[in-house]
C-alpha cells in the first residue's frame, strides 16, 4: 500500500514538473532579434539573423547565425563566420516569469558553468527572451541588452522519463 502510494505521488510530482514547463517545450524559428551594445543599436546585420531553439522538459539549445554569412578560407574569414554564430545548450529551470538556462557546452567557454537568465514572455505563438545588461560574450569589457522573438513551429508532448 505504502509503496503503491509513493509511486503515486512521485509520478503525480514529475507530471505537475512537466505540465510547469509543458507550455514552452517544443521548436521555435528565430523571427528577429534586438541587441544593444553599450547603448548603441547593433545595426550590422543586413538581414535577420536565422535559427533555432530546442526546449525539451529539462534541456535548452540554441543556435543562430547572421544571414549574410559567407565562406572563406582565409583567418580574417574564418573569424567573421565565429563572430556571426551563438550556440550553447544545457539544463534550465523556469523562476516565475524568467529562465535559467545552465550552459555545459556553448561556442564560448566564457558559458560554460554559468547561469544565463532571461526574462520570458510566453505568447500565442511563440516566446519573447529578453536580458538586462549583461557582459557581452565577444567582449566581456562591454555590456549587451538583447531581446530576441521566437515562433513556435513544433510542438512536443511532454513524457519525462
Amino acid at each position: 500500500m505504502h509503496k503503491s502510494l509513493g509511486i503515486l505521488v512521485t509520478g503525480l510530482l514529475v507530471s505537475a514538473s512537466c505540465l510547469a514547463q509543458g507550455s514552452l517545450v517544443g521548436t521555435y524559428k528565430l523571427v528577429s532579434i534586438k541587441a544593444e551594445i553599450d547603448g548603441r543599436l547593433r545595426d550590422d546585420r543586413t538581414k535577420p539573423p536565422h535559427g533555432y531553439l530546442m526546449i525539451t522538459p529539462k534541456y535548452y539549445a540554441v543556435f543562430y547565425t547572421r544571414q549574410d554569412r559567407k565562406f572563406g578560407t582565409s583567418d580574417a574569414d574564418k573569424a567573421a563566420l565565429w563572430e556571426s554564430l551563438t550556440a550553447f545548450a544545457g539544463p534550465y529551470r523556469t523562476e516565475g516569469k524568467k529562465i535559467v538556462i545552465s550552459p555545459d557546452v556553448s561556442y564560448n567557454e566564457i558559458f560554460n558553468g554559468t547561469q544565463q537568465t532571461r526574462d520570458l514572455e510566453v505568447n500565442g505563438k511563440g516566446i519573447t527572451l529578453s536580458s538586462g545588461p549583461r557582459p557581452y560574450g565577444r567582449d566581456p569589457s562591454k555590456k549587451i541588452v538583447l531581446r530576441q522573438e521566437w515562433e513556435r513551429i513544433e510542438s512536443v508532448n511532454c513524457h519525462p522519463m
